[in-house]
């Protein structure tokens, strides 16, 4: 029985091999969770008294010989829940814990987010704003890890009907938002523009509230942030700059 999200509930490999042993032979001695598991039989003890004591596994002594048995499977339940609980308070403090951060914050401030799962902590926080604006070319992350993932931020986007306004290298474009599909577009809340066609960006830049990001896409993405009303305002300039709305062109 493959038990690998008991790591949830703060249960080690270890813990989790000797647990799921433990549930599958029934009333077992360390021996047989031993021969079950390949773990060393001193590291078999250690770990049976942590799920003793956090009440996953009980024991009996019968002439002498000590059994083990896992507990009611309830008290799982009974972790499960606590760890609920425990992420409904702390969700509740988020309000305050931004409140301190944007009171640290410095006037102007500088991040590096390295990898996949900080480029995607990012543009999480993007969807946090009404709408967005992208320089380059932003088709280069569906060559990356991300591609899949980034589908599915560009469903969540729609879903909170965040604006993606997109301008873009000459000739290129995101899958399954051709360029001129201006219905498609509306739908999807996006917004499609090609910088000229001597032109190009070598990385993609991102724009959020005070935030410009200059995003490499690549098999471990990189992004380097820089947080400032004035940067910011000057990279707006630079994109309306280039920048003719399709929507607003349609109507004419």
């Amino acid at each position: 029985m493959d038990l690998k999200n008991l790591k949830e509930i703060g249960l080690s490999q270890g813990e989790i091999r000797v647990y799921t042993a433990t549930l599958e032979l029934g009333i077992s001695t360390l021996n047989k969770i031993q021969e079950k598991t390949g773990i060393e039989r001193r590291n078999i003890y250690d770990i049976l008294n942590k799920l003793i004591e956090k009440g996953l596994v009980t024991y009996t002594i019968e002439k002498g010989k000590k059994t083990y048995q896992c507990s009611h499977p309830n008290k799982v339940l009974e972790e499960i829940k606590k760890k609920q609980d425990s992420l409904i308070s702390l969700k509740k403090q988020i309000p305050e814990m931004k409140d301190l951060f944007n009171f640290s914050k410095p006037e102007i401030r500088a991040e590096v987010y390295r990898g996949n799962e900080a480029l995607k902590a990012l543009m999480n926080e993007a969807l946090e704003y009404k709408e967005s604006y992208w320089i380059g070319g932003n088709s280069g992350v569906e060559s990356t890890p991300l591609k899949y993932w980034f589908k599915h931020w560009m469903q969540r986007r729609v879903e909170k009907k965040h604006v993606l306004h997109d301008l873009v290298d000459a000739n290129t474009f995101l899958e399954g938002l051709e360029p001129n599909d201006l219905k498609k577009h509306r739908k999807n809340y996006y917004k499609h523009c090609s910088l000229p066609k001597n032109m190009s960006s070598p990385m993609v830049i991102l724009i959020f509230g005070n935030k410009v990001a200059q995003i490499l896409w690549s098999e471990k993405s990189f992004a380097f942030v820089l947080e400032s009303k004035d940067i910011k305002d000057s990279f707006m300039k630079y994109f309306h700059y280039f920048w003719e709305d399709p929507w607003k062109q349609a109507k004419k």
